[in-house]
């Protein structure tokens, strides 16, 4: 074009688009391309597009590229019957089947499930526990995306156990790695009085939708959605790469459409003023990850999130791409009516359903975890009292629903009868741990030990008036969310004198939905002996000034000095 000159940024991204063509005509050669015409894979496509621009792989997309990981299935096969675990890029290619070899911290596999929205048979309850007791470590841990995690597998029982879940209807194929995590959802759903939609049907459906589209397990890195039906659960939607959430525009209810969240990178998703029918879901879904697919970094591991893709792009550029790959505008709305807020610890207690005479109860699992008889046993409880239904939820716990009221007193006697229980503290309800050092090789330290030892220090010496919510998490990756904590601690290593310690930096008012805010830092680097009567000091502080508002607002009056002042401020009866 005459007179037309352009960036070399504009001239690589043009090459790129230009590649991304040729790939899609099948014009490539046979690395971008299947042989015959067929349609090329859009993974390799964008591999080939990146290489175009001058970008150079990654040694994970290099190894994506020579052999799909979900071809690799012989390999996972073959390490089996020699009873050998994957190590390196083996591991990672692992990771889509299901399974992630958690060495040096153990020496085992860890497998992470696909239970979408967290809705979860007894049936399956029962299977899942019996698995964990034969090929595992007889316990599982609830997670933070409405999921179960299964540890200690040995190497040669791996596959049996990808098969035996199978056999259960649970698929847990591309649950790690590059790939759609568990998608979570409201677990009140189609229970709850004062939802908006019942999400189950559509989250079904983007299930199976991912399950059977090939290419949605070729993306550049992990991937988060969820779904807020407007219930009195929270799920954080708003820290995944898509939120929707419920809403009434004009009397229609549609989901609020955001994108890019990731708070380990203190990011919530962006709202995009944009809207979505419910029946509309998974073609919105799949545009925006195919965009992604296409144009997310493949050089930078680092920069391989949504999240950096609309920092490059922006927002208006983005959505048009999603637009393009839709084939027809999303629609607009900037006003819209919102669902009542959630119940803070909402996941907790006995409370009465949409359902005439009927009840649901939220059950605690301390810090996440609990035996594979306890899971059996809560199978039980959902058939005898219920209807054989378990629903997890964001909050490392789970409810079983449908109990008629008048049997309600007695089901939860059985519950307390195998060690659980229906109600805690305002500070440990919203107690939230990742794994930590004791199965993460990257966790600086042992989270679920610290986040007990924390409570147990705390309740003895303080009842605070409102609910409050204090995550740990063990590294970077943030898996226990700590920047959304009213009280966030993530793990660090602490110099005490000539060696280190296990400690963690505090951040104090974060949250999540109304509460939206990154927590700020006050101290790094406490020793995890060391802090709980910081954290007491801090409480009481907050007791003494203003007990009727919530901790968040409270923290939001003083700066980080003066609240470090209150969280280091001696007290005579510190260890009263």
């Amino acid at each position: 074009m005459d007179g037309v000159h352009f960036s070399q940024e504009q001239q690589e991204y043009l090459k790129g688009f230009m590649a991304g063509v040729e790939a899609r005509r099948g014009t490539l050669s046979p690395s971008g391309a299947s042989e015959g015409g067929a349609p090329p894979d859009a993974m390799r496509a964008a591999q080939d597009a990146t290489v175009s621009a001058g970008g150079k792989l990654t040694a994970e997309e290099k190894m994506k590229r020579e052999k799909h990981p979900l071809d690799r299935w012989d390999e996972v096969e073959s390490r089996a019957q020699a009873k050998r675990f994957p190590h390196g890029l083996e591991n990672l290619a692992t990771r889509w089947h299901g399974l992630f070899y958690v060495g040096p911290t153990q020496d085992s596999f860890m497998c992470r499930l696909r239970i979408p929205g967290g809705i979860l048979s007894s049936h399956q309850a029962r299977g899942v526990a019996a698995i964990a007791a034969e090929c595992g470590g007889g316990y599982v841990d609830a997670t933070t995306r409405n999921n179960l995690q299964i540890r200690e597998i040995p190497a040669e029982r791996g596959v049996e156990l990808i098969e035996r879940l199978a056999d259960l209807g649970i698929i847990p194929k591309g649950t790690g790695a590059d790939n759609i995590r568990n998608i979570t959802a409201s677990p009140t759903a189609g229970i709850d009085a004062q939802e908006l939609i019942d999400t189950r049907g559509i989250v079904r459906k983007l299930h199976h939708h991912i399950l059977n589209t090939r290419d949605l397990f070729g993306l550049p890195r992990k991937f988060n959605i969820s779904l807020d039906g407007g219930g009195r659960v929270a799920v954080v939607e708003d820290t995944n790469d898509i939120a929707f959430t419920a809403v009434r525009v004009g009397g229609e209810v549609l989901f609020r459409l955001g994108l890019g969240g990731i708070t380990g990178h203190r990011d919530f998703a962006r709202g995009t003023g944009r809207v979505v029918a419910p029946h509309d879901v998974v073609k919105v879904c799949d545009a925006i990850l195919r965009v992604f697919l296409a144009h997310g970094d493949r050089t930078d591991r680092r920069k391989a999130r949504l999240k950096y893709l609309l920092d490059a792009w922006g927002l208006p550029r983005f959505l048009e791409a999603v637009e393009a790959q839709l084939g027809r505008p999303l629609r607009e709305a900037d006003v819209f009516e919102a669902a009542p807020p959630p119940h803070k610890h909402g996941h907790l207690g006995v409370h009465d359903q949409r359902q005439d005479g009927l009840q649901y109860v939220g059950v605690v699992l301390p810090v996440g975890r609990i035996t594979a008889d306890q899971l059996r046993g809560l199978a039980r409880i959902a058939d005898l009292y219920g209807s054989g239904t378990l629903r997890l939820t964001v909050w490392q716990n789970l409810l079983i629903s449908d109990i008629p009221r008048e049997r309600m007193a007695e089901a939860c006697g059985e519950i307390e009868a195998i060690g659980l229980g229906t109600t805690a503290s305002h500070l440990r309800g919203g107690l939230v741990a990742c794994t930590g050092a004791a199965g993460c090789k990257f966790a600086a330290a042992h989270t679920k030990q610290h986040a007990t030892a924390l409570a147990d220090y705390l309740e003895a010496r303080i009842a605070v008036t409102r609910p409050i919510n204090i995550h740990l998490t063990g590294c970077h990756n943030s898996c226990a969310q700590h920047y959304i904590g009213d009280i966030g601690l993530i793990g660090a290593k602490v110099e005490r004198g000539e060696e280190e310690v296990e400690g963690y930096d505090l951040h104090v008012g974060g949250g999540a939905g109304v509460e939206q805010r990154i927590g700020r830092l006050i101290r790094p680097k406490v020793a995890h002996d060391e802090l709980a009567p910081l954290v007491l000091n801090l409480l009481r502080a907050w007791q003494a000034e203003a007990p009727d508002a919530s901790f968040q607002d409270f923290t939001a009056r003083h700066d980080e000095a003066a609240l470090a002042a209150m969280a280091e401020r001696a007290t005579a009866d510190s260890d009263a």
